[in-house]
């Protein structure tokens, strides 16, 4: 029996799940011969090795007719972005990650030093396989019936992160061999290389721009790739260290801060996904919970500091430099809102200027009796009667202002725009880690509804107004 061929995959084996994920599968011969044939995908999503041969990781079992070229066409990207999400809590897997020391459940923002992902990263690979009718009215034979058995092929393991595609996202398409001529011409994806810490210049898993502000008092967290499985047989490099150099007036310091298991991380090669993407807790807020280095810095004036990474081959990231905000002279609210960009992390901005608070209430009232009319006689009572509210619904919106802003900035908020998940990140303190729960993260929505992008050329300087909602309702007696 001949075999069923994957005509069309994915051009890379890692890729962000929210992009069409194709394959394109035919069986010449079946599909002018035979009736009723469907194509049939197996798939398998697991944070471990997938065995094709095993069921225990197959999350559905999809189908397609063939179209009028004789070929089965599916797009995975509706089934396998749903077992992918965001990364809110710091990992409890293996050594698991710190806050101030301790394993308390906390927000994946206030890590002490690295912290595994709990979920934003899965391998998946399909099966595929046929079945098909010897008649135009006779039984379908589903794999491994009658004749038709061996008829399956597989496809290669891929990785995939909580990350999406923009419709003008640069795609590769085919590949060139040494001789100069295009192969896999119908194959196609995004190429990842720039978050890849194999070579020079590599990049945090981010869009932010490499100059960053933050208070002394800031969380926030830089995400990475670490040795990723690129092929069946090579994996790419993990990151070893983080390099930060802390600089006030007329002086620095230097610390290297290494990626070991007990600091939450993974130095070893593994087949488990949770492995292959960390975050590292570079911001002020997670600094003052371990560094005495740093803590030194900010009692010399520290002004601002630069973080790189590094790995076994000495290649680094680029060099990213945080400044320090000072407390605004006008006394100004600082508010830091957190979002899930574009490649499934999250991203930081401090709004140090004006913020201006304001509460919308919606009420439903009723009209109460003024006195009793179930007792022996009626009693009048001064605080009954007229209209009450029974239920008093407030929610508490912000507007916020930026400082002046660049170009590069401007162009980074369009994630914050765009992004489905927003949260004020609250301050360090000086509290024991126990006390955490509703104190750091508060979830809230977007309601600005329209973004204008601002050039130097244009507008000479920039700054932008963006207006959230909290997501939780203020609570009121009930009556």
């Amino acid at each position: 029996m001949p075999q069923v061929i994957i005509d069309q995959s994915p051009l890379y084996t890692i890729l962000p799940v929210g992009q069409q994920v194709i394959f394109a599968i035919s069986q010449p011969t079946l599909v002018a011969t035979m009736f009723k044939v469907k194509f049939i995908a197996e798939v398998h999503v697991s944070n471990t090795a997938i065995n094709l041969s095993s069921v225990t990781d197959v999350v559905g079992t999809f189908k397609t007719t063939p179209n009028n070229a004789g070929v089965g066409i599916f797009d995975f990207r509706p089934i396998l972005e749903t077992f992918v999400n965001p990364d809110n809590l710091g990992a409890t897997t293996g050594n698991g990650s710190r806050y101030k020391t301790s394993s308390v459940p906390h927000p994946i923002h206030l890590i002490d030093k690295y912290s595994q992902n709990s979920g934003s990263i899965k391998y998946f690979a399909i099966q595929f396989k046929i079945e098909y009718a010897e008649t135009a009215d006779g039984t379908v034979l589903g794999p491994g019936d009658g004749d038709n058995t061996g008829n399956s092929e597989n496809s290669d393991q891929y990785s995939m992160f909580n990350g999406v595609l923009q419709y003008d996202d640069v795609l590769t398409l085919g590949e060139i061999n040494a001789s100069g001529t295009l192969v896999n011409g119908n194959r196609y994806g995004y190429n990842l290389t720039e978050f890849f810490p194999d070579g020079y210049p590599t990049n945090f898993l981010s869009n932010a721009p490499l100059i960053q502000y933050a208070r002394l008092t800031d969380y926030g967290t830089f995400p990475f790739f670490n040795q990723l499985p690129f092929t069946s047989s090579f994996s790419l490099s993990g990151v070893t260290s983080m390099t930060l150099v802390y600089y006030w007036d007329g002086g620095s310091s230097t610390e290297q801060i290494n990626q070991t298991w007990s600091a939450g991380g993974q130095t070893n090669a593994t087949s488990n996904q949770l492995c292959h993407l960390l975050y590292f807790g570079g911001f002020p807020g997670n600094l003052q919970n371990t560094s005495t280095t740093f803590a030194a810095a900010i009692v010399s004036g520290l002004t601002h500091y630069t973080i790189k990474y590094s790995n076994v081959y000495g290649n680094v990231s680029e060099l990213y430099t945080i400044n320090i905000i000072c407390p605004n002279e006008r006394g100004y609210e600082g508010i830091r809102l957190t979002w899930l960009n574009q490649w499934g992390t999250w991203d930081y901005y401090t709004f140090n200027m004006k913020s201006t608070r304001s509460i919308n209430t919606n009420r439903t009232s009723y009209t109460q009796l003024g006195g009793t009319w179930n007792e022996s006689s009626f009693k009048i009572a001064g605080y009954k009667g007229g209209k009450k509210n029974f239920r008093v619904n407030s929610t508490e919106k912000i507007k916020l202002n930026t400082d002046f802003v660049t170009e590069a900035e401007g162009l980074w908020f369009e994630e914050l725009i765009n992004s489905n998940e927003v949260y004020i990140v609250n301050g360090f303190s000086t509290d024991a880690a126990n006390t955490i729960t509703n104190k750091y993260v508060e979830p809230v929505v977007l309601t600005t509804s329209s973004f204008v992008k601002k050039t130097i050329a244009n507008d000479k300087v920039m700054q932008y107004t963006i207006e959230i909602e909290k997501s939780k309702m203020q609570r009121t007696q009930s009556v």
